[in-house]
Parts: structure tokens; sequence; C-alpha cells
């Protein structure tokens, strides 16, 4: 090796000292400059989060007082085997948390047992929740699972609600559980037609004990409900999926049905407007169609990539994240009628998102670390 003297070897590392220094300001510089280009205003008053959940969330949902019930993914073991069972919390919009769920203490099974929550629904009173969890079972020494789909009611302070006669909280084999607006009627859909075409709906008051299937003989491939109106609008298909598409509009109290209308297509993603006067769907893969739940003929047509949409509180407007339910996107605003877009969030992507009761707020959460952040509307 050959050593420089001191004197020379200080003057040589303060040039090079000095020239990196040059080199990273003008390297930030340049930086600076493309994130301006790239995302202007970035920390303008309306990106800066009002409350940020720094949790792997596996779901969330906005109460009717604006609270949040949220999930998050919680992994224990137990002997060899690496276990999930999500807790959960509701938190204010102030940041008061309270976790009413400790996955840990919530299962009792002599095997191994796992779950994921899939989504929460609050009942319109926000005093009670249906949890849709995805169950995976060990059910042999051999170590073979066995999975399924569960829907556990509870209240909001993570009390589970038994239903009469069985000894549990939990509706097996079910999906898009929703309590209805008396407080005491619990709705939700079951698979009719497999793999997942058709699903019937069906019903059951755990104070009671009683289910039953509602509108028996009728299947549908899509349900949207109101649960404060006690109403519902669904696609209706014959078993075989071969006669004609009908939207209709169900009574879910006195179980009555009202046609609205026969489509030529549908793809997916129904939706009931805030105040259950509109209907909006998929027709096909760049058209959403907008129709009148009291004068269905009219529609409004709207070019839009698929993807998930939530309206806006005075719904003129949807919130579209384009792509797969599951996947990442981007948020726009799409406008009604006239099909207008305005990017939300300077086209950042995220996983999931949901808009609160009132309007004022949107929950997002992010790809990856899936962190819950909760932005004012602007």
């Amino acid at each position: 090796m050959i050593r420089l003297p001191c004197a020379v070897d200080q003057q040589l590392r303060d040039a090079l000292r000095s020239r990196a220094l040059r080199l990273d300001m003008r390297f930030l510089a340049l930086a600076a400059g493309c994130a301006a280009l790239l995302f202007p205003a970035f920390l303008s008053a309306q990106d800066n989060p009002k409350l940020t959940i720094d949790e792997e969330c596996t779901a969330f949902a906005f109460a009717p007082d604006g609270r949040i019930a949220y999930s998050v993914r919680h992994i224990m073991k137990i002997k060899h085997y690496d276990l999930q069972r999500d807790d959960i919390w509701v938190t204010t919009l102030e940041g008061k948390r309270t976790r009413i769920v400790n996955g840990e203490k919530l299962v009792k099974s002599p095997a191994p047992f796992s779950y994921g929550v899939q989504s929460l629904r609050w009942s319109p009173d926000g005093h009670m929740l249906t949890v849709e969890m995805l169950t995976d079972e060990v059910i042999d020494e051999r170590g073979n699972t066995r999975e399924g789909q569960i829907i556990d009611l509870m209240s909001d302070d993570g009390k589970e609600i038994n239903i009469a006669g069985t000894k549990n909280s939990v509706i097996p084999n079910a999906t898009q559980a929703q309590w209805l607006s008396d407080g005491v009627t619990v709705v939700f859909v079951t698979e009719a037609v497999k793999p997942k075409l058709l699903f019937s709906i069906g019903s059951v008051r755990p104070l009671g004990g009683r289910g039953e299937t509602l509108f028996e003989n009728r299947f549908f491939s899509a349900v949207a409900w109101d649960a404060k109106r006690n109403i519902a609008v669904t696609i209706e298909r014959d078993k075989d999926i071969s006669g004609p598409i009908q939207l209709v509009s169900l009574d879910l109290a006195k179980q009555t049905r009202r046609e609205l209308a026969t489509l030529d297509r549908y793809l997916g993603q129904l939706s009931l407007s805030p105040s259950a006067t509109k209907v909006a769907y998929f027709r096909d893969g760049d058209t959403l169609e907008v129709r009148n739940v009291s004068a269905p003929e009219k529609v409004t047509s709207i070019k839009a990539g698929y993807g998930h949409f939530e309206w806006s509180r005075d719904e003129r407007r949807l919130l579209l994240k384009r792509g797969p339910e599951r996947k990442s996107g981007d948020l726009i605003w799409v406008s009604i009628p006239d099909g207008q877009f305005e990017p939300l969030l300077h086209s950042l992507t995220f996983r999931d998102f949901a808009i609160s009761a009132d309007g004022q707020y949107l929950g997002v959460t992010q790809p990856g670390t899936r962190n819950l952040l909760v932005y004012p509307i602007p």
C-alpha cells in the first residue's frame, strides 16, 4: 500500500470532500425540481392526514358517527404453527384508540386455527359490527387444513353477540353480512351456484335464533344493501344464468320485490347512492351506467375503466379506484353526468379506500405497509 504524506493526504481529502458536497447539492436540487414537477403542492393542506394508523390494516370501515373500526394483522406461534388472528380496534378521528378484540383470545379451539379479517360493516345505529373472516383450521394429525368463510357478530366494544340455540356468534359460509335498522336482524348472502356465480339472501335474528332464506327461489349475482332503509338493489338471474339480467329493488322487511330494468349487459360493482335514489354499476369494462331508481329507464353512460367506486355525499361524483378491487390503484373523481375526471392525491396508488358517512373524510390504505391514512375531502 502506498501512503501519501500526512499534509498532502489531508489536502486531498479536503478537496474530495468539497467536490462531493457540491455534487450532493446539485443532486438534491435536481431531485427537488423533479419532485415539484411530479407532485405539485405535495404538502398542501388537504394532503396532510388528519389521522395516521401505522399498522398493517387488513380492513377498515367508517361508523355513522365518524369512528373507524379497523383490523390489524396479528401473527402468533403455537407449537410449530404460525397462526394469523387479527386484532380489531376502534378509533376516533382525533386518534383515541381502543382495542376491542385481542385475536389471541377471540378463538377457543383445540386445533390450530387462523383467521384474517376481510371486511367490517357497522350497523345503522353504530353499536354493532359484522366481521367477515377467511379461516384456516388444521383438521388432522397430518396437518391437513380446511379453509372457510364466516361472519362474526359483535358489539362495538368487542363482545360477541351469540345466536340463540347455537352457543356461538358465527354465521358459517356467509358473506356481505349487514345489520338492518331494527338492530336485531342480520342479512347476508350465501353461495347458491358454484363457484360464486349466484347467491341466495338469508337472514337471522340472533336474540331469537331464527334464520330463514329471503326471496325463496330467487338468485342474485350482486347485492347492494341500504340497511338504514331496509332495502337492497340486486342483479337477479335465473339459476342456469340463461335468462334476462334483471335490476331489482328489494324491500327486506316486507320481502317484496320490484323490477327496475332489464339489462343487456352487466359486468360488476353494484352500488346504491347515499339517498338510495340512484344506482350505479359497470355495464362492461369501459362503461359505467347510472340509473334513477324512480325512473330506471333513463340511463347515464360514462366512459371509465373498470374498478371499485363509492359515491360522494352530494351524489354528483363517484370516487373510482381503477383496477381489481384487492389490488392497488390510483383514485379519480368521476363527475355525473359529464364523466369528467379529476385525479385525487396526485394519482398516488392505494390498496383500499372508503368515504365516511357524512362525506367529509377519505380513508385509504397504502400499498405494502397497509398503513391507514384519513384525509379531509376538499
